[in-house]
């Protein structure tokens, strides 16, 4: 794939890509390291965070996350998302999804190996409505496995309406266990349990009961090998009912995952932020607590600030070219 622009960020690089059909945006960062930025009592990571500052990185060797977008814009129409400016949702090709990869890889010859490579459907577009989603996945799969590579890829999805969600969902969790053996990740879009700011806040998602519905059938034929799956929570002042949460979903089949809210344009616009939560623990104490309390496997995940200020969030480095910006790039 050419690259038509890189940007050099703290963690790594943004890439702006020539697809089939036109840009796409991925890139290729490191990591601080768990202890550094995660607090998972489960996992043995009892420390409360208050801020992440920026510093050395895991060795890609260690750990690297390239993160691809399936589409080419996105149509989800999400309040706290900049992506929908970039354009309506087109669904990127398999030999898109398969060069992203192959491209950022490249970036770094050096590496000749890794303990975990992530690859995260993360950027721009929703994954589930991307079939070829699922066979580059099984492609690298099999490609990493040559290189003896540890392969970890994650679908962070919304769970759209649309009507082959189901099916979906079914062969990413046959591939995630039978193919992967646990090795691959479900990451759904929660926010809050107050139906009606989900709604007004994720206007094409299913609601929660839907979700579970959906889950319900592979969950029974499946089952779940490695790490469950993540009900992620970007917080804001929208409420988080526990108890609500553990009517519908087994805390043996789901966890739960809680971040700040990453400070994009419309988020500011449209006032979705977490309050003092790149430099404080307490906006997600109270939240961790509830959950946990319900049997919840809880993760809090925040970045450094350096990173949410970096367009390290979906389609800003298009959107960027668009509103004739200037970045530093890396031939």
């Amino acid at each position: 794939m050419k690259i038509l622009q890189s940007i050099k960020v703290p963690t790594g690089d943004i890439f702006i890509g020539q697809g089939e059909k036109g840009k796409l945006e991925f890139l290729s960062i490191g990591d601080y390291g768990k202890e550094k930025n995660i607090k998972a009592d489960f996992l043995g990571l009892h420390r409360e965070i208050n801020g992440v500052p920026h510093g050395e990185l895991l060795p890609l060797t260690e750990k690297w996350v390239i993160t691809i977008s399936s589409q080419y814009g996105c149509s989800m129409g999400c309040s706290f998302c900049d992506v929908p400016k970039v354009g309506p949702g087109r669904n990127a090709t398999f030999k898109d999804l398969i060069e992203q990869v192959k491209t950022a890889l490249a970036w770094h010859p050096e590496i000749n190996i890794t303990k975990r490579l992530n690859v995260h459907f993360a950027r721009m577009g929703e994954p589930i409505y991307n079939k070829n989603v699922l066979y580059a996945t099984t492609y690298l799969a099999g490609m990493l496995k040559e290189k003896a590579w540890g392969f970890h890829p994650v679908i962070s999805t919304i769970v759209p309406r649309v009507n082959r969600v189901e099916s979906f969902l079914y062969e990413w969790l046959r591939i995630k266990n039978d193919v992967l053996n646990g090795e691959a990740g479900l990451q759904i879009s929660v926010n809050t349990t107050d139906k009606q700011i989900r709604e007004k806040i994720m206007p094409y998602a299913v609601s929660l009961g839907k979700v579970m519905n959906l889950l319900e059938k592979p969950l029974k034929q499946h089952g779940i090998k490695g790490r469950k799956i993540a009900l992620n929570f970007a917080l804001t002042n929208a409420p988080v009912d526990a108890h609500e949460l553990f009517c519908l979903f087994d805390p043996q089949y789901f966890m739960c995952k809680i971040t700040p809210m990453h400070k994009t344009n419309a988020c500011i616009k449209n006032k979705l932020i977490t309050e003092d939560g790149y430099d404080k623990y307490y906006p997600y104490k109270q939240v961790e607590e509830d959950l946990k309390s319900k049997g919840f496997d809880v993760i809090v995940f925040i970045p450094s600030k350096e990173e949410d200020e970096s367009k390290i969030t979906c389609g800003n480095a298009i959107l960027s070219q668009k509103e004739g910006g200037h970045d530093k790039t890396r031939a």
